[in-house]
């Protein structure tokens, strides 16, 4: 299965979820140096393929086309920086264009509204202005005390005429002013503007990159902390496997464990009572599908693969271990574990892999331990170090080494059965 992952670099996606933490971490680690090694394949046959493909354009060059590159004075490949090129604006210079810019168009904006403001205001001042003296025209009754009304007529338009004249002298004096307060106001915004900018690259912008910093280093720190963890527990692993003697070439350790079909196979509760007969193997030949793709084919298996190897059994008896399950569920697992201690653990046939799953339960939930059983032994799937000739072994291996060194894993107590007939009974049968 490892193999496999690793020759794929993929790993589905239900199959993950099947991984705790740590064999994830490991498991990753495993895929990036797969990939590293893969990496240093390609560069090496790149680098070997671009030196034939040099040596063939050396060999060629008197006949064939090529490139020359424009150097300058001092005899390297002429490159073009921009802004520092002859004639380039430097960036100072730009960025002090651009801020004068801006605080124009701003000034402009602000004096476009003021003006409005102003005109309207000028416009209702005179407006009022006229209206008010035909009110004291028409009061008086100054056109009918006037014998002449065309003189009447007359000092009404002159009347008309100055006040339109001091209207406009009212609207220059605005538009200078208005102007002035422009001016001033580019000014003021251009200052503001320099100090924002100046202010920013110390404070709001310092502050949105450091937290951003902080988040970022944060989560880095996370990743290499799970990726160290994740080496020193495979390490770990290796170091223990070399030292236990538990490394690859298991094979020969399964002759002779084979079960004669005529041996009775007790399935037990904490009991010895036999329950089943196992049948006689399947002569059928088995052709093991890429992953489990249905509970009869998991059944069988489990019955032409992992019956022979005495999965499930206890060490040198015929009788089922206490902390053997069938094709249980994650939750099913979870219920049974539920109203025990710190340390209890069973072993359940799993549908996502060939092989097992060892569900765990700790102080503040549940862990699930993938199980690997594709191969001639039984390991943690993505930990290939410790190679176990049996699923015993694993289990007997653990109730004295922990599974992780992050966890502190101890299998302490089997988890038997609830059920009558036991949940192992399909396999069997």
């Amino acid at each position: 299965m490892l193999q496999q992952i690793l020759r794929d670099m993929y790993i589905d996606p239900e199959l993950l979820a099947e991984l705790n933490e740590e064999q994830k971490q490991i498991l990753f680690y495993k895929m990036r140096e797969e990939q590293l090694r893969r990496w240093r394949e390609r560069e090496e046959k790149a680098r070997m393929q671009e030196a034939v493909l040099r040596k063939t354009a050396r060999r060629n060059q008197s006949n064939g086309k090529h490139v020359q590159w424009l150097r300058g004075k001092d005899g390297e490949v002429w490159v073009w920086v921009m802004g520092e090129a002859p004639g380039d604006k430097p960036y100072e210079q730009i960025s002090e264009e651009l801020i004068a810019e801006r605080a124009r168009q701003q000034a402009q904006k602000e004096a476009e509204e003021l003006w409005r403001q102003k005109e309207a205001e000028i416009t209702k001042k005179f407006r009022d202005a006229m209206a008010q003296e035909k009110a004291r025209i028409v009061a008086e009754k100054w056109k009918i005390e006037m014998e002449d009304r065309k003189a009447a007529k007359l000092e009404e338009e002159k009347i008309q005429e100055e006040l339109k004249k001091r209207e406009e002298e009212e609207r220059q004096k605005g538009e200078e002013l208005i102007r002035q307060q422009e001016e001033i106001r580019a000014k003021e915004l251009y200052l503001s503007l320099k100090q924002a900018q100046q202010h920013s690259q110390h404070s709001d912008d310092d502050q949105e990159w450091e937290e951003q910093l902080r988040r970022s280093k944060a989560a880095d720190e996370e990743r290499s902390h799970k990726a160290r963890r994740a080496r020193d527990e495979y390490r770990r692993q290796s170091l223990r496997a070399i030292q236990k003697g538990r490394v690859a070439g298991l094979s020969h350790l399964f002759q002779g464990t084979n079960l004669n079909s005529e041996q009775e196979v007790k399935l037990n509760n904490n009991s010895a009572s036999p329950l089943l007969a196992l049948s006689a193997a399947s002569s059928n030949i088995w052709e093991r599908p890429s992953r489990p793709f249905s509970r009869d084919v998991i059944v069988r298996w489990f019955r032409e693969e992992q019956i022979p190897r005495r999965a499930g059994f206890e060490r040198n008896t015929n009788r089922i271990a206490q902390w053997f399950h069938g094709i249980i569920s994650r939750q099913e697992a979870e219920e049974l574990l539920m109203n025990k201690s710190e340390g209890a653990f069973l072993v359940r046939v799993s549908e996502k892999i060939w092989g097992y799953a060892l569900s765990y339960r700790q102080q503040n939930g549940f862990k699930h331990f993938l199980v690997d059983a594709s191969g001639d032994f039984y390991s943690f799937l993505g930990v290939d170090p410790n190679r176990h000739p049996t699923l015993t072994d694993l289990i007997d291996f653990h109730k004295e080494e922990i599974i992780t060194s992050s966890g502190g894993e101890l299998l302490l107590e089997p988890c038997g059965q609830q059920k009558n007939p036991p949940d192992y009974s399909p396999l069997f049968e």
